[in-house]
């Protein structure tokens, strides 16, 4: 049980913006009985970014309101929130900014997750069937996903027991996707009809401690917010790319480098292979420049936001790149190692695709196009890298003209989760896929 919201005692400021959006909100339900509206809540490291998309009648969404908000240096530690009190004030006030742009206060929100304490696999069971000559239903293939699904749980938590020596720790379920489904070796885009007595399934989990999800948890009650989803954010860039189609062909490595963690989804032919963390961001990069300079930490700040910008001057930027090179090799050797971990694969994809606000800086490209970090990889050619450009972004179109870069991928990947939960919900075709895809709805 969590305390009474009263206890974590918010600020005027916070408490007014609160009743501000419901003044909002009364006024939304007059203008519009029918829209939808879902919230994509950003909370990085370094800034909290808030998207308020409305869902088109086509099934799509479009952004009618962005928020930004800077965070302090005690607010968040690798990805995951340290002062749930100051978190929210932040929130509020993207929150409050995307309102006032669109007009309406939409109050379903979903909400997205990092850290290295996140784990995101993809785990195999095959499952001998008793009567081969049987068709598979519904019922039984519910049963395989949930087998499937305990299975990662316990091999997560054994991760975590692991990284935290010894130490037990609760965990939840954030995200599930089907990744293929095979009958006797023979590949099958939907198993219902079919008979076989092998039945391998691969599945995508993303697990995360309860106690990260239950600040998140908090941080949406003190906002007014109902949670419709908890998404894992490399989970949430994956989706943003995929989207609704997905294509039996579409290979990637996605990088999302954040303040405080850099996140990292493999995938293959159309599915998530699977998610990997570590605890290196823009953050490290600021760090670096400060005491390779010897400035304090704002102005190294400024400089490093300079850097990605283009704007400082050839003798400063030598001096500066000069400070971040150490820590350049640190992150490029975590990639290597986070994409070593991914062994069950013959190959890994030659396309990255990168976003977030850390990926602005011309150093870590350069890292990943001009030196030989690939060569100990199962690549079959030199990999190329490209930013996420939010045109990319399937089904989702931008209204404002503010949703201008990569650094807003992740929130718009939070809003593609928001929509695919609400299609799974609300649709009633009663489609066999429609139930496996429900059935795989955290």
């Amino acid at each position: 049980m969590l305390e009474p919201i009263k206890a974590l005692g918010r600020s005027a400021a916070t408490r007014a913006g609160t009743a501000a959006r419901s003044a909002l909100t009364a006024a939304s339900k007059l203008k519009s009985n029918e829209e939808e509206y879902i919230v994509g809540l950003d909370i990085g490291t370094e800034v909290v970014k808030a998207l308020v998309g409305r869902v088109t009648p086509e099934g799509d969404i479009e952004v009618i309101g962005v928020g930004r908000q800077h965070q302090k240096l005690s607010d968040m530690q690798a990805g995951a929130i340290a002062d749930i009190v100051s978190v929210v004030q932040n929130c509020d006030k993207a929150l409050g900014q995307a309102e006032e742009q669109a007009g309406v206060s939409a109050r379903t929100a979903v909400i997205g997750i990092a850290g290295e304490l996140v784990k995101g696999t993809t785990t195999t069971v095959r499952v001998t069937r008793k009567d081969a000559n049987k068709q598979i239903d519904i019922e039984e293939m519910e049963r395989i996903i949930h087998v499937v699904q305990q299975r990662a749980e316990q091999r997560a938590k054994q991760q975590l027991a692991v990284e935290l020596g010894g130490k037990e720790v609760d965990v939840r379920l954030v995200n599930s996707a089907l990744v293929s489904i095979e009958i006797d070796g023979y590949p099958v885009t939907n198993p219902i009809g079919f008979q076989g007595k092998d039945v391998v399934v691969q599945l995508y989990t993303a697990f995360a401690p309860m106690i990260h999800i239950a600040a998140l948890e908090r941080t949406a009650q003190e906002l007014d917010l109902d949670l419709l989803a908890v998404a894992a954010e490399p989970f949430a860039v994956s989706r943003s790319v995929i989207g609704n189609k997905q294509s039996g062909n579409f290979s990637a490595i996605l990088m999302d480098v954040g303040g405080g963690t850099t996140d990292i989804a493999v995938i293959n032919d159309g599915g998530v292979q699977g998610t990997k963390m570590f605890g290196i961001g823009g953050r490290a990069y600021t760090r670096a420049i400060e005491r390779g300079l010897g400035i304090e930490f704002d102005e190294a700040e400024h400089l490093k936001l300079a850097l990605g910008e283009g704007t400082v001057p050839a003798a400063k930027k030598k001096e500066a790149d000069e400070a971040l090179d150490k820590t350049v090799e640190v992150w490029t050797s975590g990639v290597e190692l986070a994409l070593s971990e991914f062994d069950q694969l013959d190959h890994l994809p030659h396309r990255m695709f990168l976003c977030g606000g850390g990926s602005s800086l011309d150093a870590l490209v350069d890292a990943l196009e001009k030196t030989e970090w690939y060569r100990t990889l199962p690549f079959t050619r030199k990999p190329s890298v490209h930013h996420i450009r939010p045109d990319q972004v399937v089904g989702i179109t931008d209204k404002t003209g503010d949703v201008t870069d990569h650094t807003f991928i992740t929130a718009l990947g939070l809003l593609r989760v928001g929509l695919d939960t609400l299609q799974f919900t609300e649709n009633d075709s009663g489609s066999i896929r429609d139930k496996i895809d429900r059935m795989l709805q955290v």
